[in-house]
């Protein structure tokens, strides 16, 4: 993983986010916060044991996206409780036909990916245009096949559960299926990068 502190401050809570596939800080930005942050990235190995992190009175977690599967297994080889854990728009199984995207279309992404094809991508994940976002293709295709390579996550028992009513890149109905068995679920209207519906950190942790 990529790893970096967004805010430190030494205060006792601490969040920690596990971002999705290619899209970097740049959806969480505007969120105000009370705590020191940790920013993951980049699921290629998910070695890295977040140094730091088990000082802090309080950890919470926000895993986006692909981020929910890396952190599910992330969490299975590190066990550092967490006082609250909410995963967005990302199932434990991040390329199934029922549950996550595709095996087709996950299939396509990789395979096509290029700068032109991202940017169609980043349109879709936010339903608006993206000014150009910078992409290392190899990087990302490599982490597209150690996702799927890993294949279902172990669940790390999810608090909240967001599910966007509009999402275009791992499908609102796909994302129901995988959490029909959780009673922790909670819609958001939004496109699949939601984040522009709320202000703070502590909504999305609602």
């Amino acid at each position: 993983m990529q790893v970096r502190w967004v805010q430190k401050s030494g205060m006792d809570r601490v969040l920690v986010v596990f971002g999705g596939w290619a899209l970097g800080w740049a959806p969480f930005a505007h969120l105000k916060s009370n705590c020191d942050i940790v920013f993951a990235e980049d699921y290629r190995d998910l070695s890295d044991t977040l140094d730091g992190i088990s000082n802090y009175q309080i950890r919470d977690v926000v895993a986006f996206s692909y981020g929910v599967s890396g952190f599910a297994f992330w969490q299975d080889q590190h066990a550092i409780p967490f006082d609250r854990k909410v995963a967005v728009n990302g199932t434990l199984t991040p390329v199934s036909d029922q549950t996550g995207i595709a095996k087709a279309i996950f299939q396509k992404t990789h395979d096509t990916l290029e700068t032109n094809t991202f940017q169609l991508f980043m349109r879709r994940a936010y339903e608006a245009n993206q000014t150009d976002t910078p992409i290392d293709i190899p990087a990302r295709k490599a982490e597209l096949k150690a996702i799927e390579a890993r294949g279902a996550a172990p669940d790390p028992g999810f608090d909240r559960i967001w599910i966007s009513t509009k999402d275009r890149i791992i499908p609102t109905s796909a994302q129901r299926r995988a959490w029909a068995a959780s009673s922790n679920t909670r819609d958001v209207d939004a496109p699949h990068v939601p984040f522009a519906a709320w202000q703070s950190w502590d909504e999305v942790l609602a």
